[in-house]
């Protein structure tokens, strides 16, 4: 069994070493320093952190102010917040003057189980996707993190970094090599293609070995960037394989699921099958329950690449 590692303790990590690495780089918080772990570069560098309280919209306009002054700001708070309430300042103030700003969301998808609808993100990637100049990032694992974090801080603009809140398996090891806006293959296969972000990743892997067993070789792709996404990968997959199953955290609306979809519908069209949450809220309780209830399970996945795989003969 993989071993678990926490994703918020990854980057608090990762975010020490670019500190160490950029002089430019500093770090925002919107309070929740110690939920997000980036109290561990207020502790490494304390004249280069800024906690602007509970103020989300103050935390991108000042976020938004350093970048202009060229510094390299990382902003930290939960994830439905980027999308709600300091949306405005999102879009405004760093889209489409396309500053260099990280958005940090924490807390990401329902992994704040116990909070409620009112904390869950389940449609923060549909709203990012939505802004010009935007680009989004979802790790699958801490290796992930640690390896695409000193990627964020290189890209030109600003970019929303989506973190998962519990410990998750660990996937990847040293010979992880990712790139942002390229996907990659964790899993070669010819039947059906499932591709999939976060932690539904390590889902998807072993919906493929359930499916092996019943005859059925599943490709499975980690997604990291949801924008720009590897068209070329998708494409290809629909052409080799025929079938695609995507895998989110999010709602089925206007994540991951949407974004394959319209390329497949240009490109190649074949059989897509959308695993995520449905057009609802999902209730408070224990993270793994949430997940089976709401469509999000191993189970699930198998029932969906089986389903477009028969709808492809």
């Amino acid at each position: 069994m993989a071993e678990l590692v926490s994703m918020r303790k990854a980057y608090g990590e990762a975010l020490v070493q670019l500190g160490e690495r950029y002089p430019e780089v500093v770090a925002l918080s919107a309070d929740v320093s110690n939920s997000d772990f980036s109290y561990m570069f207020q502790e490494k560098y304390p004249e280069r952190f800024y906690n602007v309280g509970i103020a989300e919209q103050a935390l991108v306009d000042v976020a938004a102010g350093l970048a202009y002054s060229g510094k390299i700001p990382f902003a930290n708070t939960f994830a439905f917040l980027f999308a709600t309430r300091a949306l405005e300042m999102v879009r405004t103030h760093l889209c489409y003057g396309r500053a260099n700003v990280k958005l940090m969301g924490a807390y990401a998808g329902i992994s704040d189980s116990f909070d409620g609808p009112t904390h869950h993100s389940i449609s923060d990637i549909a709203i990012m996707r939505s802004l010009p100049n935007m680009t989004i990032v979802v790790p699958s694992d801490a290796v992930a993190v640690a390896r695409l974090l000193p990627q964020v801080a290189e890209w030109c603009g600003p970019v929303y970094f989506r973190m998962n809140r519990n410990e998750v398996p660990t996937l990847f090891d040293e010979h992880y090599a990712p790139q942002i806006g390229k996907a990659v293959v964790v899993r070669p296969g010819k039947d059906v293609t499932l591709i999939a972000c976060g932690l539904m990743l390590s889902r998807s892997l072993e919906a493929a070995a359930i499916l092996e067993k019943h005859g059925l070789d599943a490709r499975v792709v980690e997604m990291h960037t949801i924008k720009p996404i590897d068209q070329d990968a998708i494409e290809l997959a629909a052409r080799e394989t025929g079938a695609l199953v995507t895998v989110e955290e999010h709602t089925i609306l206007g994540g991951l699921g949407a974004a394959v979809c319209e390329v497949v519908a240009e490109r190649y069209p074949v059989p897509v099958r959308r695993v995520g949450l449905p057009d609802c809220f999902a209730e408070t309780g224990p993270y793994d329950k949430i997940l089976e209830r709401y469509g999000m399970s191993v189970e699930h996945i198998v029932s969906a690449a089986r389903a477009a795989v028969e709808m492809k003969r």
